[in-house]
């Protein structure tokens, strides 16, 4: 009776799932919130099954990384399909107002820098994001030097207005001010 529950139990869910559920826990609680006990509660089994997935916490946060990783990286790359650079930027403010998801993952992560297997992660993705935007930016015109300032200071309001609204506090912005909000910085950031 005991092996057809586990079974009916590790059939239920995938590895997928548990790094699935691995970045809601992030995303809710921070990294440090992060084990197995707590994760298989969320997921309403048993620590047990995770075993059969994962033989780590830190095989789980390394996997679930990786997903959100991929998932950052797809996203830039549908954008960079786009021809125009000044239309390809606006499509990245409107979908960074959007998101709200990952930029919830993405700012727990920069509160766990100090761990090892977040740390690579995040400069993977801060200079792949970077990369993209001094690209935009040199192909509305910028000469390099500005193309490389743009991007930067685009990138810190980013990471700026994360941490106001997330880990600040700050009263969060009603959808028709996130868009106001939105098509300012496009104005601000994007060259005429």
């Amino acid at each position: 009776m005991l092996q057809a529950a586990e079974k009916l139990e590790r059939s239920r869910l995938n590895a997928a799932d548990w790094e699935a559920g691995a970045l809601e826990l992030i995303a809710e609680q921070g990294v440090a919130a992060l084990a197995v006990e707590s994760l298989a509660r969320k997921l309403n089994v048993t620590k047990g099954s995770f075993y059969w997935h994962f033989a780590t916490r830190e095989a789980l946060l390394k996997a679930a990384l990786q997903r959100w990783e991929a998932h950052v990286d797809e996203g830039l790359e549908q954008i960079e399909i786009i021809a125009d650079p000044r239309e390809r930027l606006r499509e990245l403010f409107r979908r960074t107002g959007r998101e709200a998801k990952a930029h919830v993952i993405y700012s727990a992560l920069l509160r766990a820098l100090d761990q090892p297997s977040v740390q690579p992660v995040m400069e993977r993705v801060s200079q792949r994001r970077l990369n993209f935007l001094k690209r935009a930016y040199r192909e509305v015109g910028l000469q390099p030097a500005n193309a490389l300032h743009r991007a930067h200071l685009t990138y810190a309001a980013y990471v700026g207005f994360l941490q106001l609204a997330l880990q600040l506090g700050l009263p969060r912005l009603e959808h028709a001010d996130l868009e106001e909000y939105v098509e300012h910085v496009m104005t601000t950031l994007i060259p005429a």
